[in-house]
């Protein structure tokens, strides 16, 4: 069983996928609080790996995003096989600090949070939600083919965007979720 804060059917708004429509799952929990998280921890429905999976069917997408939360809580090499079994691609959404299951099926999104302990060392990108902080030591310490910098809850754009033109080696991600007003 599984904690299950809620399953939708969108756009991805943010990094890489930008645009892509994605089944999300969205678990509940996260060893982090941070301030700007857009999940309420406390609420979720525990479901088997079968109710999930039929959730998901409901969807044309073929683009899984694992999301939180943080779903390292919650996922495992069972879990990671049976959707990609399925025929399932498989995006995670992850802070970094928590071991994840192999596949060359999973599309890791490491989001780093300020002051927590990162233990993934590798990602196919790096997120971080810009809020001031330094972000140098996640280009040094995370290898990653994409390394996107988002403003906080679009509040700081134009300090990203000036961020960016001094260290070009970071990308722009935006939340356009937000911006179009899609969940």
């Amino acid at each position: 069983m599984r904690k299950i804060n809620e399953i939708f059917y969108s756009l991805q708004g943010e990094g890489f996928f930008t645009g892509t429509p994605s089944v999300f799952v969205r678990f509940s929990g996260c060893n982090l609080k941070c301030s700007f998280c857009d999940t309420q921890h406390e609420e979720g429905k525990m479901m088997s790996d079968k109710e999930i999976i039929d959730a998901i069917r409901q969807y044309p997408s073929r683009q899984v995003i694992l999301t939180g939360g943080e779903p390292a809580l919650w996922i495992d090499q069972a879990f990671i096989d049976r959707l990609t079994d399925e025929g399932y691609f498989l995006c995670i959404e992850t802070n970094g600090t928590r071991p994840l299951p192999q596949s060359d099926n999973l599309w890791i999104t490491c989001s780093p949070k300020e002051g927590a302990a990162v233990i993934l060392k590798k990602a196919d990108e790096v997120k971080v939600v810009y809020t001031g902080q330094d972000v140098e030591t996640y280009f040094r310490n995370i290898e990653a083919e994409h390394y996107f910098l988002q403003p906080c809850s679009c509040q700081n754009t134009e300090e990203v965007i000036r961020y960016i033109l001094e260290h070009p080696h970071w990308r722009l991600s935006l939340q356009t979720h937000k911006l179009i007003g899609i969940q």
